[in-house]
């Protein structure tokens, strides 16, 4: 695949993101113009390696034919690296921005060289793919008499909605909120997924026939035993959308939020006014503490940064991660490595050093006038035994004071919200996710089927839209029967 000794003849170079200092500026996206030349040789780096790990279990779970359309762009193949990506990925133009590439991780490349930049050519075959006017709206030849209801407008909902309807039975798909994408739209920041990009693909979704709903909130507004009456099927793509709480002293003192509540008031604001309405939990002149990491602490680092904080810092419960892989860690398993995000690079240039602190447990929240002013932590060490468990304990005289005039919870999240699911007498796992197997996606209800987060626990978007895939092909088997 790719030029046969372009990975001896090539280094690894990433599409750059836009300049620091010009960025922050603005909730336009991060990424600089895809460089036509510069993602051929990047692509010719795809090793003819036999078995592309890249799209096995431990790469993609979409089953991306990474390798095929790697070699196509080599070849200045757009238009067909563009059919090849979409005859496993429903959404490219999602996952080539916010996925954070398990499959580079599987690179056979990476066991010896850093792993070919996947994810960059991806998001590019389908950028140019959507410019050039390849992607169109694929209408059903004809249509069943079954109709199919979709809770959830997120990746697992929409790629759901998107085989079903192919496939050709009346979709209809259900949101709680104003807008169509779920976590897409309103969980991540617009400088990380541009809304415009979600709403392009919703249209086409529309113009093949889906029907959305928005504003319907399953469970209250929308009775779902009279959902479950009128509908041959139902599949709840709900994500798992409750946040994991810190309950300590000072929880409920003002200025203390759930991350996704401030992601999402922010997203609102400014698609609905640019941000002069006011309607968003502002970070201006505020020294910000954010509590844990991943994907979501990072968003809330950039947002505050682009809000114009007075400081932000980000405690890690966990050690800091090693440059390299661990001897527990090999490949081709995801890389437990130090990275550094955008929004850290971002406030290592603002700030003059990474916001991240690691080892830290936090205590308790103080505060003046119900006002929160400062976070107590404790630093925390972690050992193993020799069966390999890890426990932590806390170090004596660590104890200290931060500053803070805005917390922000960004721990993850525990499952989803039964309220939409009760009055059906669902059954729920020991997680408190919906009860139904990986592959088969059927809950002990008749008819009723469970993918995504809601299913599996807070997950990836390819993830979503794996289980989104999966689960139609299981509904569409149940309505032919």
């Amino acid at each position: 695949m790719g030029k046969v000794t372009g990975f001896k003849e090539f280094n690894r170079k990433t599409a750059p993101y836009r300049d620091v200092t010009v960025r922050l500026k603005d909730f336009g996206e991060i990424y600089t113009a895809h460089d036509e030349q510069h993602l051929i040789t990047q692509g010719a780096r795809c090793m003819d390696c036999g078995i592309p790990f890249c799209q096995s279990n431990d790469g993609c779970p979409v089953d991306n034919l990474i390798p095929e359309w790697n070699d196509l762009v080599y070849n200045n193949r757009w238009e067909d690296a563009n059919e090849r990506l979409h005859h496993t990925n429903n959404f490219p133009e999602f996952t080539g921005r916010v996925c954070p590439a398990p499959c580079e991780g599987a690179c056979v490349l990476g066991v010896t060289n850093p792993a070919v930049t996947i994810k960059n050519i991806e998001c590019a075959i389908v950028d140019r793919a959507f410019d050039e006017g390849w992607i169109t709206a694929q209408k059903p030849q004809t249509r069943s008499n079954k109709k199919v209801a979709v809770v959830g407008s997120g990746p697992a909902g929409m790629a759901a909605a998107q085989e079903l309807n192919r496939a050709g039975h009346s979709v209809t798909v259900y949101e709680r909120a104003d807008r169509i994408g779920g976590l897409l739209m309103y969980g991540i920041p617009n400088m990380k997924l541009d809304k415009g990009v979600i709403d392009r693909r919703v249209q086409l979704l529309k113009d093949e026939g889906v029907e959305f709903i928005t504003n319907a909130d399953v469970g209250n507004n929308v009775d779902i035993k009279e959902l479950k009456q009128n509908t041959d099927a139902i599949l709840f793509a709900t994500g798992a959308t409750t946040p994991r709480d810190l309950p300590v002293d000072g929880r409920d003192l003002n200025g203390v939020h759930f991350a996704m509540d401030f992601l999402t008031a922010n997203t609102k604001s400014l698609l609905d006014s640019n941000l002069e309405d006011g309607n968003y939990i502002s970070a201006k002149d505020k020294h910000v503490v954010v509590i844990g990491g991943g994907d979501t602490g990072t968003d809330c680092i950039g947002t505050s940064l682009r809000h114009g904080c007075k400081s932000v810092v980000n405690f890690e419960l966990m050690p800091t991660p090693p440059e390299a892989r661990a001897e527990n860690n090999p490949w081709p398993a995801w890389p437990h490595i130090y990275r550094v995000d955008y929004g850290h690079q971002e406030a290592q240039q603002v700030q003059g050093e990474d916001p991240r602190t690691y080892c830290v447990l936090s205590k308790g929240f103080s505060g003046t006038d119900g006002n929160i002013s400062s976070v107590k932590t404790i630093d925390v060490k972690w050992q193993s035994d020799e069966s390999g468990k890890w426990t932590m304990q806390e170090v004596a005289g660590s104890e200290k004071d931060w500053p803070s005039d805005l917390v922000l919870l960004a721990m993850g999240f525990t499952g989803p919200e039964h309220y939409v699911s009760d009055a059906l007498d669902i059954n729920y796992d020991a997680r408190s996710n919906y009860q139904a197997d990986y592959g088969k996606y059927a809950t002990n209800v008749e008819g009723v089927y469970a993918a995504g987060d809601c299913r599996r626990g807070q997950s990836l978007v390819v993830w979503g839209i794996n289980e989104g895939r999966q689960a139609a092909s299981e509904i569409d088997t149940y309505l032919s029967k």
